[in-house]
Order: C-alpha cells, then sequence, then structure tokens
C-alpha cells in the first residue's frame, strides 16, 4: 500500500492525540468526537476506553475515527461518564492492534487505562530491566514501560505508585489515563507535547489542543503545566500536584506552531493560524524574491503563504488545486501507475501557472523528495521561474520526543547546505526562515540560546537536558540506534 499524496510521503509526523472527559452522560461519544478533531495528530489507528463505576470497556481499530466510532453500538457498549481515547501515528512500536491505544492493564488496585501522546527515550533500556526482572510485555509500545514500571512500585497509593514510574522515564509525555479512582492527566517536566484542560458542564475534558473543546462545545480553561498531574476524583474534585517540583525553563515542542497543530488551535496562548501568517511575512523579510504568484504547497503551506503574500505585496493563488475525495491509500503496481496516483490527490493549476514566476510556500523539508515532485510540477506546468520558500528552519537532526523523524542521516539539510538542497529541488532559488525569525513569529523578542523558549532541537541539536544518561554525542547515537530499531 502506497500513499496517492506526494506531500504526506515526506513530512514530519505528526505524534499523537488524546482526549479524556470526567463527568460526562455519555462520555465515549464526547470522546469519538474530540478525537475527529484531533484526527490529523495521528491517522493509522484509534481506541476509546470507558469506566462505568464497575467494569473497563475498550474498543481499538486500525484506520480512522470515522467507521470504527461512529456506530451506536460500539458507543453504548463503551458506557460510563469517564472516558480516554487516543489517535496513533506511530513513532515508537510496530504498525499493528496490539499498540493501538489506550492500552489497558489490571493491576492489584484495580483496571488501569493510559493514552500517550510522545515518546519515551530511556524505554529500550528500561523495557531490557523490566523483561530481566519478569515483565511480560503485550506490545511494542514505549507506553507499555510505564504500566509495567507502576505495577512494580513498592508505594503504597496508586498515585505514588504511578508518580514513582514517571520519576523513572525520560522524554516527552502528555498522558490521560483511568483508574477506578478517577482521571489522571499530566505533562513531562518540560511540557514537551500540549496538554489543555476545559470545561463543558459539569464534565473536565482534557485535550491535545484546544480545537477539540470547540467541536464538542466545551470551555477552554487552562493549560496542563509542564510537570503538573492533576487528578479528578470520582466524585468530581479536581487536585493539582507537582511531583517534580518547579520546572522554571519549560521547553514546549516548536514544532507544534510550524505544522502539528490545526490552525484553529490555540497553543501556549498564540493562535496557531496568526503564528503561522507571522512565520510567513517573517520569511518574505529575510527571502524575499521577485516573482507574479505565492502558492502554498496544500494544506499547511496555506497560512505562512497567506503571510508571505500580505508582507510582499505578491497575489496569494491557489496554483496547486487538491482533490478531496481520494483515499489515503492506493494500490499501486508500478511507478508510472503510482506517477498518476500522485496527480490523482494533487494537480497543478497550468492555466494560472504557465509564462509566471512562482515562489512556493511549504512549512519544511524533511527529505526532500516532495519538494522535487512539486518544484517539477510546477515546471512541467510551464512556469518560468520556481521559488522555494520555507516557514520553518532547517530540519537538521531526528526527534525523539514523540515525532516521526528519519535517522538524521536521511535528513537532506543534515547532508546539504541551502545552495546544494536547492540544485537537489531543481529549483531557482531556496530560503528558510531563520531560527531567530521563527521566535520572533511566535512572539518573543529572541532565542535564548543559553535556556531555550522551546524544544527546537530539530533545527538546532539542542536537545533538552531531560536525556541525562549520556552526553551529547553518546545521547545523539544511542537515540538514533533507539529510533532506528523501533521505529
Amino acid at each position: 500500500m502506497l500513499t496517492t499524496n506526494p506531500f504526506d510521503d515526506d513530512k514530519l509526523r505528526e505524534e499523537c492525540g488524546i482526549f479524556g472527559v470526567h463527568g460526562a452522560a455519555t462520555a465515549s461519544a464526547m470522546v469519538a468526537l474530540g478525537l475527529h478533531a484531533l484526527q490529523h495528530r495521528g491517522q493509522e489507528a484509534a481506541g476509546i476506553t470507558s469506566w462505568d463505576g464497575k467494569e473497563f470497556h475498550t474498543h481499538r481499530a486500525m484506520g480512522h475515527v470515522a467507521g470504527n466510532f461512529d456506530n451506536d453500538e460500539i458507543i453504548r457498549m463503551l458506557s460510563g461518564s469517564v472516558a480516554c481515547g487516543h489517535v496513533r501515528y506511530s513513532t515508537t512500536g510496530e504498525t499493528a492492534l496490539r499498540n493501538v491505544q489506550p492500552l489497558y492493564a489490571d493491576l492489584s488496585s484495580g483496571g488501569f487505562a493510559i493514552a500517550h501522546n510522545g515518546n519515551i527515550s530511556n524505554a529500550l533500556n528500561l523495557r531490557k530491566r523490566l523483561v530481566r526482572d519478569g515483565a511480560i510485555f503485550q506490545s511494542t509500545s514505549d507506553t507499555e514501560v510505564i504500566i509495567h514500571l507502576l505495577a512494580k512500585s513498592r508505594y503504597r497509593t496508586l498515585l505514588d505508585r504511578f508518580i514513582d514510574a514517571l520519576k523513572q522515564v525520560e522524554g516527552a509525555y502528555s498522558l490521560i489515563c483511568l483508574t477506578p479512582e478517577g482521571l489522571i492527566a499530566c505533562r513531562d517536566p518540560l511540557g514537551i507535547r500540549p496538554l489543555v484542560m476545559g470545561r463543558i458542564g459539569d464534565a473536565i475534558i482534557f485535550a491535545s489542543e484546544t480545537v477539540a473543546f470547540d467541536v464538542v462545545g466545551a470551555e477552554y480553561i487552562r493549560s496542563v503545566e509542564p510537570g503538573e498531574l492533576i487528578v479528578v476524583a470520582q466524585d468530581g474534585e479536581i487536585r493539582s500536584h507537582r511531583p517534580f517540583g518547579d520546572t522554571p525553563h519549560p521547553r514546549p515542542c516548536i514544532f507544534e506552531h510550524v505544522y502539528f497543530s490545526r490552525p484553529d488551535s490555540i497553543v501556549d496562548g498564540h493562535s496557531v493560524y496568526q503564528v503561522r501568517k507571522a512565520i510567513g511575512a517573517q520569511l518574505a523579510i529575510e527571502g524575499p524574491v521577485e516573482a507574479d504568484l505565492v502558492i502554498p504547497v496544500p494544506d499547511s503551506g496555506v497560512p505562512a503563504a497567506i503571510g508571505f503574500a500580505q508582507q510582499s505585496g505578491t497575489p496569494f493563488e491557489l496554483g496547486i488545486i487538491r482533490s478531496h475525495y481520494v483515499g489515503r491509500t492506493f494500490i499501486q503496481p508500478g511507478d508510472k501507475v503510482r506517477h498518476l496516483g500522485v496527480k490523482l490527490k494533487h494537480n497543478a493549476n497550468r492555466a494560472l501557472i504557465a509564462g509566471k514566476k512562482v515562489v512556493l510556500i511549504d512549512d519544511s523539508i524533511v527529505r526532500g523528495t516532495t519538494s522535487l515532485k512539486i518544484v517539477q510540477m510546477m515546471r512541467d506546468a510551464g512556469a518560468k521561474e520556481v521559488h522555494m520558500r520555507i516557514a520553518s528552519p532547517p530540519t537538521r537532526h531526528s526527534c525523539f520526543y514523540g515525532v516521526d523523524t528519519p535517522e538524521r542521516g536521511k535528513l537532506l539539510a543534515h547532508k546539504m547546505d541551502v545552495a546544494q538542497m536547492c540544485a537537489f529541488i531543481h529549483a531557482d532559488s531556496l530560503s528558510f526562515v531563520s531560527i531567530e525569525g521563527l521566535y520572533k513569529a511566535i512572539g518573543e523578542s529572541r532565542r535564548n540560546d543559553g535556556i531555550p523558549q522551546y524544544c527546537d532541537a530539530c533545527f538546532t541539536g539542542d536537545y533538552p537536558t531531560t536525556l541525562t544518561d549520556f552526553d551529547d554525542t553518546a545521547q545523539v547515537n544511542q537515540l538514533e540506534l533507539l529510533h532506528e530499531r523501533v521505529v
């Protein structure tokens, strides 16, 4: 099965999306709606677990939320006023039903379900230790490590055992967990992965993005703070804990602003749409070019292209037309048919492009294969000149915090400088927004090089300090090995 979408083949893959609700009469139905809104964060599989006060109920399936959770019988089966759900794109573990979340286990304290957005960077070492001690794993997901650490903990209460487990893991995580005692939501101490809190009536909701609140009609309350653990007890009491102490220098993922979050979400108090427009405007300032048209690469390049066009005064046009009626996958037995499949999804607006100097706006370049196809598409449509502008700095480093990136050696920007990349994609010019320009677009006066405000390691190689087991060189080498083995 090969994708017909050439622009999805060469992207940093969305991590995952999680959604949880406590105190709603039809909790699972609300979770299903919320997961619809988060579908862009994971399109391989989806799952929902509910608690009815006596039993846990789970339904997990490969594929999209629609088609798996639009069945009344399934929603009725997922009874209860507390539920959590997950949409998955695998970053650690194979694509298989056994890895679909929420993961569930019967512990000595009762049932425990967990939905995880992120990546446990020391999962391989923890897993080896746990297996040596007799643990039997049911999945290849890094998330299951947390369940086994929780089960082995000698602390008395479930909450203390859960905190004990979290203090042994490194990397990035936003978690929503169901227990007989209530719902738990937490973020890692650096807040790398997002998690927000809302309310609808008497129900409390947690989600990866605020857009999920819009869909279900909930009111946004606030972000779950980095290092914060929130417990919503069965009686509705809400308690906030800080098991890691103060976290004065959080580093949320900067790529949420560039690509991952939906444009209609609010991240860290900023409108994602407005930030992406500001990135495009900054890109026009830093990489000006004389052109007849500004053309976005659908769909992620649209807000930045609008900002670029407004700043430069160059007309914005839809030079690449996307069909919304083609499935994500398509059986393609040969290269010729595969090429035709590409055109089923996106096609150049030839009448608009012929004889024009065009500037293409995209969010990133990963391997470079997508940009090569797009530039050629413009030339085949008769473009006089094709210039490429990228609304993020060059992606030179792999991510180990819940984003599926190729190993570093396959990243185009790791192998080539900008001039070489321009030649590789056959563009007339190529320019990226600077790291300082990116921070400026988000609202920062500058990047604090000593203590960066965001996790921007994919651009800078400056990985967060939660990875304490090894020095910088060994850290990258070991994480590269982990990434190659489990992604």
